[in-house]
């Protein structure tokens, strides 16, 4: 029985990208759906899209390397957990490494990025940061 999906969503990814994967598949869902768009609208994989599957439908994620192999995402780390959740408001926000990464935030109008959530000031969980 799995109790954090957005926890295992991370760490799928974490292994891929480790061990230099092309893509990674996971069942799908609509959180790790705004995750995947908020993923590729920042530029950290190439594109995502639903398979078909049984008993439920899979996201695929075509992961994104650099020219050289270099891994585009060097850390995924989740922050808001079942345990122990934390939100944040808008002006809260800090950028994550100097704005070298992104922080990845649930709202009432989706799951959006850092930046957007400041330029809109939206507040919300706090799901992952990405680096």
């Amino acid at each position: 029985m799995m109790t954090d999906p957005i926890a295992d969503m991370l760490t799928r990814i974490r292994n891929a990208v480790s061990v230099e994967r092309p893509y990674v598949e996971l069942p799908a869902s609509k959180v790790k759906r705004g995750l995947a768009e908020v993923l590729k609208r920042e530029g950290y994989i190439w594109d995502f899209d639903e398979v078909d599957a049984q008993p439920v439908q899979q996201l695929k994620l075509d992961l994104k390397y650099g020219p050289n192999g270099e891994r585009v995402i060097q850390r995924i780390r989740r922050i808001s957990k079942p345990g122990r959740r934390v939100y944040s408001k808008a002006r809260d926000l800090k950028p994550v490494l100097n704005g070298l990464g992104i922080t990845i935030i649930s709202t009432s109008r989706g799951v959006v990025s850092d930046r957007e959530a400041r330029q809109r000031n939206l507040g919300g969980e706090v799901l992952c940061e990405v680096w």
